[in-house]
This record gives structure tokens, sequence and C-alpha cells, in this order.
């Protein structure tokens, strides 16, 4: 099916809005088709650091983001090039189809029909069809005529009630001209656990698995996996991966472990593609970094979740402080919390973290920070000068209840308002709210 001179033919995944479960169609088709023998590259458009791990639990592949607001065109072209190899790509969008922020970033809005456009890839419509019929098909016409260049697969109806349902509203799709590559009966057991930030981590799920196998099952038994695969198409080939991220150090002692697995898939592969040695360590398991790593990396995560055991792991806290007195520590988010003086939970309970920083974050009080930043940097960074403009995004629910330290860098959402989450810098260590994602063009 794949030329290997030629990109893997792609779909993407979308749906007109988020709750309508593009996610557990996305992972049953994944199965799927690689229960047909193909290999499957998975994709997901947009800031998302939890949706990836489950497409690789699925796809048995690593997952990729792709993001038109953050990116620059090198860098997409690199990350699309990891399909290499692979006979059919599958792609999932982020919130609605044409979402995105009111101004560009680097080559657009961000919106899941971008990347689809670029990478040539045709859509897949998944509609929640509840307390509607006929009338579906003119919400699907609309999306289809939003943006006539933006190629067009087809619709899955989703959550049919019954025959007589699934009857009118294909009559309404066979009016409107739309192909119905699939119609899902409703199901109250075909939905993901979920938390404040979304979905729970894949390594959190008590049988995920088993999950993947039953979504499989039954997108298998109800929609029509040769015309999802005929319907199937791409754009230009990527060049090489070249332009992937260049690593901060040779060798990078990474938090690896419930409480700090938000780290976007792209950098990993960019740093070891460049040769640099990632050596994960676990906090929870009171862990130290290893002792002759050049740079501990803390990503984002859920530290509040597990705030008490951090405080008790005497080891990995040493270890850090150990690094910090003569080389880089940075942390990203849930990273950033674990290095302040304290993190207080949801009880109120005041939890002591590292104290590299003077960073004092709460959750009793939940604050909800989300979207796109562009960074400027005031001091340098692990992997980047001083000046250099990043991208990146942030997403979390803590409030600052001190941050006495320097600013690490002016940070400014995706409308230009300049914040006051600036990170923090004092001696060899740095910390963010944002998660980097890519260094911007100046």
């Amino acid at each position: 099916m794949n030329d290997a001179m030629t990109n893997p033919p792609g779909l993407l995944i979308s749906a007109p809005s988020s709750g309508t479960g593009k996610t557990t169609v996305m992972l049953g088709l994944l199965r799927a088709l690689a229960e047909d023998g193909l290999t499957v590259q998975p994709f997901k458009s947009g800031p998302d650091y939890i949706d990836p791990a489950f497409h690789r639990a699925a796809a048995g592949r690593a997952s990729f983001n792709l993001d038109s607001w953050a990116m620059r065109e090198p860098l997409l072209d690199a990350i699309s090039a990891q399909a290499e190899g692979a006979d059919i790509v599958v792609a999932e969008g982020s919130m609605g189809l044409f979402d995105g922020v009111a101004k560009p970033g680097e080559l657009g809005y961000g919106s899941s029909a971008e990347t689809a456009q670029r990478m040539g890839w045709p859509v897949v419509l998944v509609l929640d069809v509840g307390g509607q019929a006929q009338s579906a098909a003119a919400t699907a016409l609309g999306f289809k005529m939003y943006n006539p260049d933006l190629p067009f697969a087809g619709v899955i109806l989703n959550r049919c009630a019954s025959p007589r349902h699934e009857r009118l509203t294909r009559l309404g799709m066979e009016r409107a001209g739309l192909p119905v590559l699939g119609v899902l009966p409703r199901r109250g057991d075909l939905t993901l656990p979920e938390r404040h930030l979304g979905l729970i981590q894949a390594v959190e799920h008590p049988d995920l698995e088993s999950a993947i196998v039953g979504y499989a099952a039954f997108l298998r038994e109800h929609v029509d996996l040769e015309a999802i695969k005929r319907a199937a198409s791409s754009g230009p080939n990527g060049p090489s991966s070249a332009a992937l991220p260049r690593p901060p150090a040779q060798r990078i002692a990474l938090a690896r472990d419930a409480a700090f697995s938000f780290t976007y898939p792209h950098l990993l592969e960019g740093w070891r593609a460049a040769g640099a040695e990632v050596l994960p360590f676990s906090p929870l398991a009171n862990e130290a970094p290893a002792a002759d790593a050049d740079l501990v990396w803390l990503p984002g995560g859920y530290p509040e979740l597990h705030a008490g055991t951090l405080a008790a792991a005497s080891s990995f806290q040493e270890g850090l402080r150990r690094h910090a007195q003569t080389k880089p520590v940075h942390g990203e988010c849930g990273g950033y919390m674990a290095l302040g003086q304290a993190l207080i939970d949801k009880e109120g309970v005041s939890h002591q973290m590292a104290g590299l920083l003077g960073l004092v974050t709460s959750y009793e009080k939940r604050k909800f920070n989300l979207g796109y930043r562009r960074v400027e940097l005031l001091a340098p960074m692990p992997g980047f000068a001083v000046g250099t403009g990043l991208r990146g995004h942030e997403f979390h629910y803590s409030s600052i209840i001190e941050q006495p330290d320097a600013p690490l860098a002016r940070v400014f959402d995706a409308e230009g308002a300049e914040g006051p989450q600036t990170g923090s810098v004092r001696g060899n260590v740095t910390g963010t709210f944002f998660h980097l994602i890519a260094e911007a063009s100046v």
C-alpha cells in the first residue's frame, strides 16, 4: 500500500466539537487497521501531551504532535517524516475541526483543518447524532463547505439510538451528498476515564489493552474499514529529519513516571536523533537523577496528586540539589512546581518541595490557565540563549502564591497579551509554566 519514495496516505479524524467520541473512534481505528496487518502511523493535531500515549498503545508506534501555530515549516516536515515506513497515517484533531486562536502563529491559527489541508489528509468527521436525525446533515454539510479546499472523506455517525434513527440520519446525508463511513450505536461503556486535564494518562488506565481491543471490535463491526482505507490520501513528500529540535545537553536525566510524563514526543525524538542520551528516572520511586547527567529535566504531569510522596522522596530531592550546585536543572509546569518551595494541595495541605526555587503554588483555589504561549527569554534556559523566542502551551489549575526569583522570560498569550507567569531562574535552576513546543521564528 505504501511506496517507500512517497508519503503514506492518511486521514484526519475530527469533529464539530470536543466530547463527540472522536478519541475512542481514533483508538479503535488505529488498532483495527493494525490488526489488518497495516503499519499505522498516528499523529495528533495541536498541543496535547496525553492523547499520543494512547495512540502509541493502540498502534504500537510513537505518535507525534503537529501544530500550525507553534511550529515552522521545516519542523512540521521533519515530524511528518516520522511516518516513513508506515502504510497509512491516522491523525486525531483537537476540539472542533476549525477551532484555533484569534491571531496566527508560525503558519496559522492552530486548527485541525490547517493540519489536514497542509498534509493532504481528508477529514473524517465524527458526528454525535443524539437528539437529531436529518438535521445532522446540515451540520456536516456546513463543515464540508466552510473551506471548500479542505479534502473531506465523509462522516461517522456516533451514538445512534436505533435502526430508525440510523435510516433517517442516512437520508439526510444522502440528500447532502455526504459519504457515511460508519454508524456507531449508542453505548455508555465506550468512554475513557477523565480528570481535570482531560483524559487520565495511558499509564494510569486500569485495563487499557482490553479497552482498545473492545474499541477495535466495535469499530470493525460498525465502520466500513475498506472505505476508510480507500479514502486516505496525502500531500507532497516531506524532507529529512534535520529540523527536529536540538538537544539541550548530551546526557539528559528525564523524570518519567505518573507524576511527570508530559514531554512532547518530537522533542525526545530530536534529542535522540542528534545523539543525546535520555536517562529516565522516577521521582515517585525516590530515584535520584543520574549523577553523571549534564542536565536534569522535570516535565509536567500531576505532582499535585502525589505531593506527599514527592515531599518524602529524600533521595530524589537530595539528588536534585546536588546536581543544581554545578549543573542545570529545568522544570516545566508540574516539574516547575516540584522545584519550588512548596505545593499546596486541594485540601489546603502544604507539601515541601525541592526548594531550588522560591515558587509556592496552590490547588486549594483552582485557577484555570490554558492556551498557547509566546516567550522571549530574559535569562538562559537549557539549550537556549538570552533573547531566544520560544512557543509553547500552558494548561494547569494551580495558583501562584509566591514567586520571588528573577523572571526567566516575558510570556505572551496567542493574542499578544503579556502575562504574569514569567517562569523563574535561580542559579543553575530554571522553570516555566509553559510546555516547550518549538523555537520561534525571529
